[in-house]
Order: C-alpha cells, then sequence, then structure tokens
C-alpha cells in the first residue's frame, strides 16, 4: 500500500529548473531515499508534499489525502525536517517546543524528552544563541517529537557531528522497525545506504534510477582482471574473493558504493 504518492508532477520554473513529469510512490514501512545535489529538484518535490507549492500539474498524496487541498491536515500528523529549518529566535528551545504542540493539536509528547536527552539537546537554551548542529537537533526533536507514523526529512544531519549523525541512523533503524514510513533526502551516502530499503536518484528534476540499494549495486557492477604472478597464486585469489580463474589471471567483479552509483549518474557517464 502507497503511503506517499507522486504521480506525473511537473513544476517548471524555467530554464531547465524544476520536476519533470515525476511519478514514484513510498509504501507502508518503507524508507526511501531520495538522492540529488543542489537544483536537482528534491527539495522542490518534497515542498509538494508539504502542500508549500501547487503542482502545475500531476497529483501528490500523502494517506490518501491530497497534498495541496489537504495540507494543513497532512502538516499536523506527519514529522517534517525542512532542509533549511526556521525558528523564532527570542524563543528558548522548550518554548519552541510546546509552540509546535499547540500548532499541531498534540501537545508536548511523553517521547520529547527521551530526544533531547538521546540528542544530547539543553531546551532552555535561546534559540539565537545556539549552533548549527544545536538547531539541527531541535528540529529532529521537533519533527520525531508527536511520535508521527509518516516522517519527510529534508537533509536531516546537516550541521550534526559524527556522533550525532550515527545516534539519527539509530533512530531511523528504530523507526522503520516500528513500521514508519520514511522519505529522506540526504547528501550523506552512508546514511542513506543504512537506512533506505529503496532509492531514487533524481537529475535535473528527473527521476533517472529508482531500486533497493542492491539491485543499483548489482546493476554497475564493475569487471576487474587481476594477473598474478603463478596459477597457485591466481587460484587462491580466486576463491577469496569469489573470481574466475584464466591461467595466471583472475576476473572478478567489485560491488560499488552508493556514492559510486550516485557519481555515475552524475558524471558524464551513459
Amino acid at each position: 500500500m502507497s503511503v506517499i504518492s507522486i504521480i506525473n508532477l511537473t513544476r517548471d520554473y524555467g530554464g531547465g529548473r524544476g520536476v519533470f513529469n515525476l511519478s514514484f510512490s513510498v509504501g507502508e514501512g518503507e524508507a526511501f531515499g531520495f538522492l540529488g545535489p543542489n537544483g536537482a529538484g528534491k527539495t522542490t518535490t518534497i515542498r509538494h508534499l508539504m502542500g508549500f507549492i501547487r503542482p502545475q500539474s500531476g497529483v501528490c498524496s500523502i494517506g490518501g489525502l491530497d497534498c495541496w487541498r489537504c495540507s494543513d491536515k497532512i502538516q499536523r500528523w506527519l514529522g517534517y525536517i525542512p532542509g533549511e529549518i526556521s525558528f523564532f529566535d527570542e524563543l528558548t528551545g522548550r518554548e519552541y517546543l510546546r509552540f509546535i504542540g499547540r500548532y499541531r493539536g498534540t501537545g508536548e509528547h511523553s517521547r520529547t524528552g527521551e530526544l533531547l536527552e538521546r540528542f544530547e539537546l539543553d531546551p532552555r537554551s535561546k534559540i539565537k544563541k545556539m549552533s548549527k548542529g544545536m538547531k539541527q537537533k531541535l528540529g529532529i526533536v521537533a519533527a520525531f517529537g508527536h511520535d508521527p507514523e509518516i516522517l519527510i526529512l529534508d537533509e536531516p544531519t546537516s550541521g550534526l557531528d559524527p556522533l550525532m549523525q550515527n545516534r539519527f541512523v539509530e533512530l531511523i533503524t528504530e523507526e522503520k522497525r516500528r513500521g514508519k514510513t520514511i522519505l529522506m533526502s540526504s547528501h550523506m551516502f552512508g546514511e542513506v545506504e543504512l537506512t533506505c530499503d529503496r532509492i531514487g536518484i533524481i537529475r535535473a528534476g528527473v527521476l533517472v534510477a529508482m531500486d533497493t540499494t542492491e539491485a543499483l549495486r548489482k546493476k554497475h557492477l564493475k569487471p576487474y582482471t587481476v594477473t598474478l604472478e603463478s596459477e597457485a597464486l591466481a587460484a587462491e585469489f580466486a576463491r577469496d574473493f569469489g573470481g574466475v580463474v584464466e591461467g595466471v589471471r583472475v576476473h572478478v567483479s567489485a560491488l560499488p558504493s552508493l556514492e559510486e552509483i550516485f557519481l555515475h549518474y552524475y558524471g558524464g557517464e551513459k
């Protein structure tokens, strides 16, 4: 069952900017990684899902509700981290979280305290005095604090140090186990590879690849031929690395990383 659905979405800003006839869906309990560099159309797509932009053509829906017509309902019960988070700088972190709770009509959820502790964030500080990383943590707590079933995350670990990035990956892994539906845009290939079931790669507003990580890696297998000093060494090498022996030569294939697959679509290769 599709929880997040995009069908033939088009938003043309001119000059090749925007998204064009874009279609994909995210199933219930699935984590979907959405990859592409700045300007590829990721944030434009997410803004349509949030109901911030009306499609020129096509349809976006979440939980069976039209994202444009029902944006107020959708925004109350999903979790969202924008690529550029805007805060009320004069509020403390605690006051901001209470404001978000009142906006959603959920109040302050009991999970908020656990998330503040997990990400080592003191909510008593004024937001204007918080670092980039602290503000990002506050955005994470605000998005996950009411325990939403659907999460839309646009560069969620931007500004976090490696320790906090690892904690975020742990959080996403736990949410997947609990059956949450997740759409995550990220430049952090490692966290996408660790957490996402399927991946979509967008280039110039067009989806150029979409599949499971494993299927994409197999599709882009890289063949190598290694020459050893003797047939005995070649046979040993083939046993260790699953190669095919041809005299002193061994033919092997290597699975590329997600980053290498991404660069295939952005490095000029066809």
